[in-house]
């Protein structure tokens, strides 16, 4: 069986290794940028200026490319970085087994749900499309966003239902997934640093806004229905992420710290391990926090490394505990780690790349592997922006 699962996916690899390769190399080369991350109180700055976003990237044309540059660690306890990918699975609609199969483990009731894509990379075109995809489903295309939005601040509701974004001109709107209702929600919004962020209810979002006279930006919630904002006072960070028991976490942006907090801005604490004296790492990138504010997957990188740049970054290469600051372990099968999304269940879904191709591993609460699921090769050259239902 192994011998013609090999056969399978060397004969699947030699169909698309050819543009992935080109395109790696294209675009790996300007992963990072020689720009200092800007910290919290500088970028709410920038927005402040009409144009904030649009001139923040006609400086950065092309942020990064492949959401997965090749010298990103692998999470898993592998032997070697080197090692050889483990094969891509088969595209047959059947999952992969557990990890193990004794009959004394008990059952999970983890499973796919759906996900949502945006572009990588700033591209030509003046817009893009979004896109939805369910494993064992035809991906979906939705709406067209500006593509500065579509890829650096575009935020997909809790329930599934809307997007929000950030314009080139710093307006915030609200849509539903195929583009209709479209609303205008506030100006002067921050769609760089502190892009916006979805209450659990989807009823909120987390933003940075600034006044027509030019004075230091605010962080607060803003209600989707009335459009009131409120500040609170311990937002102050970059790239916000909101658990379901009401844990916020973001990036500190001036020493690579991680703050950990709530609703509120109050007892705030940060993740051991980052940014601190002596650590070995600092964060300017989290994608995501567990239902339970307590696993958190983020783009951690050694604290001599060039930080980059000030703007959303989706890359994941490790998972920690929030409150160890220990690394979790993730059963990827020595497969590198690119992104990585927790669902409402707790149950996390790995994005990796194996071959000429990504592929999708669920990994339920307790840690095991339930299923995989290779990626439609449409859904290749773009990222996971959210897991909503």
């Amino acid at each position: 069986m192994n011998d013609q699962r090999l056969r399978l996916d060397l004969a699947e690899l030699a169909e698309e290794v050819t543009p992935v390769d080109l395109r790696d190399r294209a675009l790996r080369t300007s992963r990072r940028i020689g720009i200092q991350r800007a910290i919290a109180t500088s970028a709410a700055a920038v927005v402040l200026l009409g144009a904030a976003t649009g001139t923040a990237f006609a400086i950065l044309p092309n942020r990064g490319a492949d959401p997965i540059p090749g010298t990103t660690p692998s999470v898993t306890a592998s032997p070697s970085p080197t090692a050889p990918p483990t094969p891509s699975p088969t595209t047959s609609p059947s999952v992969a087994p557990p990890v193990t199969s004794t009959s004394s483990e008990p059952t999970t009731s983890a499973a796919f749900g759906r996900l949502h894509y945006g572009p990588f990379g700033s591209g030509e075109a003046d817009t893009a499309h979004l896109y939805s995809w369910t494993p064992g489903d035809t991906p979906v295309r939705r709406l067209a966003l500006p593509t500065n939005a579509a890829q650096l601040n575009a935020a997909v509701s809790p329930d599934g239902r809307r997007v929000a974004w950030v314009d080139d001109e710093a307006a915030l709107w609200t849509a539903a997934l195929d583009g209709s209702g479209k609303r205008k929600l506030h100006d002067l919004v921050d769609g760089t640093c502190w892009s916006p962020t979805w209450s659990p209810n989807s009823r909120q979002l987390t933003v940075r806004v600034g006044a027509a006279d030019g004075s230091p930006g605010k962080a607060g919630l803003l209600d989707v229905s009335s459009r009131a904002f409120t500040e609170v006072a311990g937002f102050e960070g970059c790239h916000p992420v909101w658990a379901a028991d009401g844990t916020v976490a973001f990036a500190d942006g001036t020493n690579g710290t991680v703050v950990v907090t709530d609703r509120t801005g109050t007892g705030r604490r940060t993740i051991p391990g980052l940014g601190s004296k002596g650590s070995r790492y600092v964060c300017f990138d989290v994608a995501g926090i567990s239902p339970d504010g307590r696993r958190i997957a983020l783009f951690r990188i050694d604290r001599d490394k060039e930080a980059g740049d000030a703007a959303r970054d989706l890359l994941v290469n490790a998972v920690l505990d929030t409150r160890t600051g220990k690394e979790i372990t993730l059963p990827l099968g020595g497969r590198e780690l690119r992104q990585a999304y927790f669902q409402a269940d707790g149950s996390l879904v790995a994005r990796v790349r194996s071959g000429g191709r990504y592929t999708l591993i669920l990994v339920d609460k307790a840690g095991k592997k339930v299923a995989e699921k290779a990626e439609p090769g449409s859904l290749a050259s773009m990222q996971i922006i959210a897991a909503a239902d």
